[in-house]
């Protein structure tokens, strides 16, 4: 079938399960904000005072959902209000796509994103976003911006639907080095953990916690990682580094692991 620019766009979103879009208009994106009208029994848009909130509600929703949290900003100050919400994704490696309608914005995030996209045609765009998506979800989780002039989200093409990849993680693990690290674990005399937010990415809190508790090792963790162990056990030390415990930080000082 033939869709405009903008319709692919939205198709693309409801494709890949995108039920919270936030965002503010802006005439670089009209064209988008019109299909957004169109589909909005199956996508819900909000709208915030400013896009930095956007870019930031986006991330919040992608932590709390484990989905990608989607943003939209027109063009110019709309574009580069969405900087600090993009890098705070990155730095914590949380999923996000950030839509603009402008030409320069992809220089300006690039050493913030996993990747970036300008659409030059519009025969490009559903792969570009459906690309976007994935790069966003695999492998270290990260924002992936693309850009979108205006002419694209007018101009036609034909679009063809396509079932979403789902992305299938395994772990190859080495006995030898495994072997390895459980000698070296087992001939510390003081060993401390010491975690991040890869953890809680990877939901390996309980796996972390049975480590922790059959070699009954202390355990400090990041801010990405706060709540991971009861804060209460034993075994948690507390936080690290300026924010957390002075014993945390002298027993990790200690450590001869």
């Amino acid at each position: 079938m033939v869709l405009t620019g903008a319709d692919i766009f939205a198709e693309v979103l409801v494709e890949q399960g995108v039920e919270t879009l936030f965002g503010y208009p802006g005439g670089a994106v009209l064209n988008l904000y019109d299909a957004l009208y169109k589909y909005s029994g199956k996508i819900r848009h909000i709208m915030t005072a400013h896009e930095q909130g956007a870019a930031h509600a986006a991330d919040g929703y992608a932590r709390a959902t484990g989905k990608t949290g989607v943003v939209l900003a027109t063009s110019g100050p709309g574009a580069t209000n969405l900087v600090t919400g993009i890098a705070t994704a990155y730095m914590d490696s949380i999923p996000m796509v950030a839509i603009t309608g402008n030409v320069y914005i992809a220089g300006i995030t690039m050493p913030i994103t996993k990747h970036n996209f300008v659409v030059r045609k519009v025969d490009e765009l559903a792969d570009i976003l459906r690309d976007a998506f994935r790069i966003a979800q695999t492998g270290r989780k990260g924002p992936v911006l693309v850009d979108i002039p205006k002419d694209v989200t007018g101009a036609t093409a034909e679009f063809t639907p396509v079932k979403p990849q789902i992305p299938v993680y395994k772990t190859e693990l080495d006995g030898q080095e495994l072997a390895r690290a459980a000698q070296v674990i087992g001939n510390a005399r003081r060993p401390v953990i010491y975690f991040g937010g890869g953890v809680a990415a990877s939901e390996a809190g309980e796996e972390l916690y049975a480590l922790a508790k059959k070699a009954e090792i202390p355990a400090t963790y990041t801010m990405m990682a706060a709540g991971v162990l009861s804060y209460g056990d034993p075994l948690n030390l507390g936080l690290l580094g300026m924010h957390g415990c002075r014993t945390t930080n002298r027993a990790v000082n200690e450590a001869d692991l």
